[in-house]
């Protein structure tokens, strides 16, 4: 049972977004010292709940403060950029830092009109449509077999994960790449994807299960760890803005709809959480099911002392197993 960290860097009430991105890199610190094998940043541009809108340069700085955990995305978007600029990103960090970068790529669109105006995306459909070209032009830039060779040059050497859905796992076996799987019912993607592997930038099937996963010592101290970031995608949908996350205690059940409820509900149960015991009872027949290498932890936390507990707990599951 192997586990590797996703951070999003999520603001947090009462902490300045500077204060976050330095957050993130001490995050990286203690998963590196906690033998956890990867540590991830993700792209969103312009929420206000997360600050983290360039991974590939929150990367650069994870590295220089780290020396063994491997570092990477998860991901770039890359309907946000174009393919040559995404690879020599990708590129310049494993130049930086050679055998420790994964570079992972997604499809996500602007979170809003005016983002996706700002990031001239254009038309939605046509992107969608372009993505999997995009892709394989990426791959050409690594691989160094492109009309334009992309500097410094990668050779291939830096392993490209996709964040996969039930459709885009045939693209990323097609491809021979690996891919994310998120959440826990993604056993039918992970066996379609190994299935229909075929050898690419990596020679072998290469499943990774992301998930929010929270332990602690008792299973409502864990459920309680996951509430504030449920609370905020639940008030997202309600308001169009992913907001700050906030200390348990300063959450109003009160103040919320049935349907926000119901939302939060709902995202508490994809979530894995409990006591150390509990939650392995959930993840080993997910790894069985899925032939998943490792899980990589996504949930974004308030309490920050209760994401380091969990973190060790889960080191010492991983030591257990």
């Amino acid at each position: 049972m192997r586990f590797s960290v996703l951070d999003r860097a999520h603001a947090i009430a009462g902490i300045s977004e500077s204060e976050v991105l330095r957050g993130v890199v001490d995050h990286a610190r203690s998963a590196q010292a906690l033998g956890f094998r990867r540590f991830l940043l993700a792209e969103h541009h312009a929420v206000p709940g997360l600050p983290g809108s360039q991974p590939a340069l929150l990367a650069t700085a994870v590295g220089a403060a780290t020396d063994s955990i491997r570092i990477g995305t998860a991901g770039i978007m890359l309907p946000d950029h174009q393919p040559l600029i995404v690879a020599e990103q990708i590129a310049t960090l494993e130049a930086l830092y050679p055998a420790r970068v994964d570079a992972g790529i997604g499809s996500s669109l602007g979170f809003t009109a005016p983002v996706r105006a700002a990031l001239r995306q254009g038309d939605v459909a046509e992107l969608k449509k372009r993505y999997p070209a995009d892709l394989r032009e990426l791959i050409s830039y690594l691989r160094g077999d492109a009309a334009v060779t992309a500097r410094p040059a990668n050779e291939g050497a830096t392993p490209v994960f996709l964040l996969a859905g039930f459709r885009s796992v045939l693209l990323a076996a097609e491809l021979g790449l690996g891919v994310i799987l998120g959440g826990p019912n993604q056993v039918d993607a992970a066996r379609l994807y190994r299935e229909n592997f075929r050898p690419g930038l990596i020679g072998a099937p290469h499943v990774i299960l992301s998930g929010n996963v929270a332990v602690a010592d008792t299973g409502e101290a864990a459920r309680d760890l996951l509430i504030p970031e449920a609370w905020a995608q639940a008030k997202a949908r309600s308001t169009g803005s992913f907001d700050s996350l906030r200390p348990l205690s300063e959450l109003d059940e009160s103040t919320l709809s049935a349907r926000e409820r119901r939302r939060i509900g709902e995202l508490l149960d994809t979530g894995i959480h409990g006591t150390p015991a509990q939650v392995a009872a959930r993840l080993r027949p997910l790894l069985r099911a899925t032939g998943a290498q490792e899980i990589l932890i996504t949930g974004g936390m308030s309490d920050l002392a209760g994401r380091a507990r969990s973190e060790e707990l889960l080191a010492e599951l991983a030591a257990r197993a």
